[in-house]
């Protein structure tokens, strides 16, 4: 029995933190789009942390057209529109009453029913296995909405990832003309050989003052680039001002700062390519870094009861099992007092000892890991219940 894959998608997204919400869903939208050609409608309730995302994006405009997808605010007040065939709303955002309404009505004049799924955050903890792709069907109206979580192993939606986007990665960190021109486009020189190059993008984050001296007092140059972002006035702080800005630079012995412009999505990889380690935060960054295969820090986002640790925890025992007992150890240390807010200062050397290692492990899990593309998982599972319907009908 054929079933063919749903042509257009709506993907509803709530902004809640900064934007790792509306990072991966607009990385999502573009994928259905220009990969697999599907009509795409992002709603999103923030066009303001959208547009640091998409330059072109026009904030006054309550329906554009960015990237081939079309971006729709979303209001409280929403307007009636046809629901798609495939219906996404991430990270347990409320769908509009009047929108579950109009899906349902489709399912009681026409076989093909929308298929609506609910993209979850992602994590590793073992439990997420068994809870992919559950149905919840709904309390009093013909609708099932299907529980998809992104995560590691093959039993998971799996991780975001571009069609050629390794392929960019190992154009860009092989060809050194193409790394000049990133230098040349933040405004820098290329680096001396010699000096460390470390992005960072965090929350705040007591653990910084630490680890600036550490780089500071250490025996090789270490450059920091820092995106804007919620750490710049700790910055600042560290250096004796007032929160930096785009451009601003600062220097304490061996520590060479730069904080740089927010870049759109396609420059952030760049950022993380270039870089010898990369500090990220939250989800949307902490993906993208492990796809850059360089070693990487990720300070997950703080959840009541340190919930979040578990998470953390989770992570560390898969991604250190391709690790030597040093360099996992280093690794997890530095994650913990990261995450702690504690001396990151004092477990600084050990990971830096490791970087070689971590590296290449890094680069090498990222091959199996592009075998799980959470888009192509998405349209396979609209085509698989699309199937179940069909054959419960004929049946």
């Amino acid at each position: 029995m054929s079933v063919t894959a749903p042509t257009c998608c709506d993907i509803f997204c709530n902004v809640i933190d900064n934007f790792g919400d509306i990072g991966v869903s607009w990385r999502l939208a573009r994928q259905l789009a220009i990969e697999h050609g599907l009509s795409v409608r992002l709603w999103v309730d923030d066009l303001d942390s959208f547009a640091k995302l998409c330059a072109e994006a026009d904030t006054a405009s309550e329906t554009q057209i960015c990237h081939g997808v079309e971006v729709r605010q979303w209001r409280k007040e929403f307007s009636g529109v046809q629901p798609a065939e495939l219906v996404i709303e991430t990270f347990a955002c409320k769908l509009p009453e009047n929108y579950v309404a109009a899906m349902a009505k489709i399912v009681e004049q026409s076989c093909r029913k929308p298929v609506w799924i609910n993209l979850e955050y992602l994590s590793a903890e073992d439990w997420v296995e068994s809870h992919h792709k559950l149905p919840s069907p709904h309390p009093s109206l013909p609708l099932t909405r299907y529980f998809f979580f992104p995560g590691f192993t093959g039993r998971t939606g799996g991780l975001l990832l571009e069609r050629d986007l390794l392929k960019q990665r190992d154009a860009f960190q092989n060809e050194a003309s193409k790394q000049d021109a990133f230098w040349r486009f933040i405004g820098m020189e290329t680096p001396a050989g010699d000096t460390l190059k470390v992005s960072l993008f965090a929350y705040e984050n007591p653990a910084l003052e630490g680890l600036f001296d550490a780089w500071s007092s250490g025996k090789r140059s270490v450059l920091c680039l820092v995106p804007e972002g919620r750490i710049l006035p700790q910055v600042g702080q560290y250096f004796g001002g007032p929160a930096p800005r785009a451009g601003s630079d600062y220097v304490r012995g061996q520590l060479h700062v730069r904080v740089l412009p927010f870049v759109e999505q396609e420059r952030y990889d760049e950022l993380l390519w270039a870089c010898d380690v990369n500090f990220v935060r939250g989800e949307d960054s902490f993906v993208r870094a492990i796809w850059a295969g360089r070693p990487l820090v990720w300070q997950i986002y703080p959840q009541h009861d340190e919930v979040h640790l578990k998470k953390l925890q989770a992570f560390l025992m898969l991604y250190c099992k391709h690790l030597s007992r040093s360099a996992g150890k280093a690794t997890a240390d530095l994650w913990e007092v990261w995450n702690r807010g504690s001396e990151a200062g004092q477990k600084w050397a050990a990971f830096a000892a490791e970087i070689g290692e971590i590296s290449r492990c890094t680069r090498d899990w990222t091959r199996p890991l592009a075998e799980n593309n959470l888009a192509v998982n998405i349209l396979d599972f609209s085509r698989e219940i699309g199937r179940m319907r069909a054959l419960k009908i004929e049946g």
